[in-house]
């Protein structure tokens, strides 16, 4: 499991009044169509941070699998792109002691007190990363946010670990800035 992740998890109890299982009760009890209402719910009704929300509702959807189960489900026949998502991983973690690291089902969302990248194995060859730079011009690196939607404001498509570059650090660090 991600350090950070783990982290979240045992301070969860002290930061919200319960622990991870306790909040998927609460979570289990109630029905939402989306992500957002389950977050909402959690943020309004119990005062929990977006982060510890986000999180707790990540997690509860997967049930049956641990972060760490997540990832390398995203990873089983691209193992060769795990270096690159753990460069990333790497270059997140420095940007602050802010930054929760959420695996999803299908990507993994990074978040500060909004989400600001997400990091997607796209195909057996490539990751997506996408990012929130609202007003961010687009260029041939820096594309529109395609597959991604609204969930981020553009992509950038990683093949290699030397793509990890200071153009794509100082991109990371500016929708770290802009998601406080």
């Amino acid at each position: 499991m991600d350090k950070a992740l783990q982290t979240m998890i045992d301070n969860m109890p002290e930061k919200t009044g319960k622990s991870l299982n306790e909040w998927k009760k609460v979570l289990k009890s109630n029905t939402f169509s989306k992500h957002s209402e389950a977050v909402n719910f959690l943020k309004k009704e119990h005062n929990v941070t977006h982060g510890f929300a986000n999180t707790i509702v990540a997690l509860s959807k997967e049930e049956d699998n641990s972060p760490t189960d997540l990832v390398e489900n995203q990873y089983k026949g691209k193992e060769k792109l795990v270096p690159i998502y753990e460069g990333l991983l790497t270059v997140v973690k420095e940007l602050g002691n802010d930054v929760t690291i959420t695996p999803k089902k299908t990507s993994v969302s990074i978040i500060r007190k909004k989400q600001f990248a997400l990091i997607k194995p796209a195909s057996k060859t490539r990751i997506d990363l996408g990012l929130k730079l609202k007003d961010k011009p687009i260029t041939d690196r820096l594309e529109n946010s395609g597959p991604f939607g609204t969930m981020c404001t553009h992509r950038v498509r990683l093949s290699n670990v030397s793509e990890i570059d200071s153009e794509l650090k100082k991109w990371l660090l500016e929708a770290y800035q802009k998601a406080k």
